[in-house]
């Protein structure tokens, strides 16, 4: 009798939990530039994420690697620490190689519109960049609009602009970025396959890579997630890889 009583109340406190708990759209998440934290986020997620970007072009090899700490401290708010390291090899003599820190991200993501009717979430964000290479800083909001269709199919727009400012010359330039994304998830998994369009529209033109990707889900809490940058146009066409490790807390 005490155990049927105790069952009973343990699924109704958990009937109850999940009755509270704010409405959240499952979009699937791009891995190159990937957003804040999930949209819709509720409080008390948390995740870790490594990644690595290689770059080889006939003067040098670049390396990039970042690491990302990002949680929600109450529904629907992202924010996340982002630092990201540089090392280049020199391929021409008398040339030295360099390593370096090279950026601090400190952002925000809000989702003030989550319907699950629509299948649809709209959020905005801010990120402060802080360059330590060039002795700068960059201020960067942006929008979100996410959508499902079917289910399985899942497209994202994020886009904004980032003025970038020098401290030695006082100078300023604006960039606008627009990056897209489509994506299918496998039924009943974690995996997905899709593809990122990651745009950059300044004073220069319009810089364009592609980033056809795909993310492994290992375990409700692990995933590793694989791209490859494909320049379209434009005077840079060297090919370039990228590997995520992420981990929910």
């Amino acid at each position: 009798m005490f155990l049927s009583y105790s069952l009973f109340f343990s699924c109704a406190l958990l009937a109850q939990e999940n009755k509270n708990l704010p409405d959240k759209v499952h979009h699937a998440e791009p891995l190159y530039n990937d957003l804040v934290r999930d949209l819709g986020a509720r409080k008390g997620e948390k995740e870790f994420n490594l990644g690595a970007d290689i770059k080889r072009t006939s003067l040098k090899d670049d390396f990039g690697y970042l690491m990302e700490y990002e949680f929600a401290p109450i529904d629907r708010l992202g924010l996340e620490v982002e630092t990201d390291f540089a090392y280049a090899k020199s391929r021409i003599a008398n040339v030295p190689s360099t390593n370096q820190l090279e950026r601090l991200r400190l952002s925000s993501q809000y989702s003030f519109y989550v319907s699950k009717k629509n299948a649809t979430t709209l959020a905005v964000g801010y990120t402060q960049i802080f360059n330590f290479v060039n002795g700068g800083t960059a201020f960067n909001p942006f929008f979100i609009a996410a959508k499902n269709w079917q289910r399985h199919w899942h497209t994202l727009i994020y886009t904004g602009p980032e003025i970038a400012y020098q401290y030695a010359t006082s100078k300023t330039a604006l960039n606008w970025q627009v990056n897209t994304s489509f994506h299918y998830t496998v039924p009943n998994t974690d995996h997905f396959v899709g593809v990122e369009i990651n745009q950059e529209i300044s004073s220069e033109g319009i810089h364009t890579v592609l980033h056809p990707q795909i993310k492994l889900g290992l375990s409700n809490k692990l995933a590793i997630g694989m791209a490859v940058g494909l320049p379209i146009g434009g005077a840079e066409n060297r090919l370039s890889s990228f590997l995520r490790i992420i981990y929910q807390l």
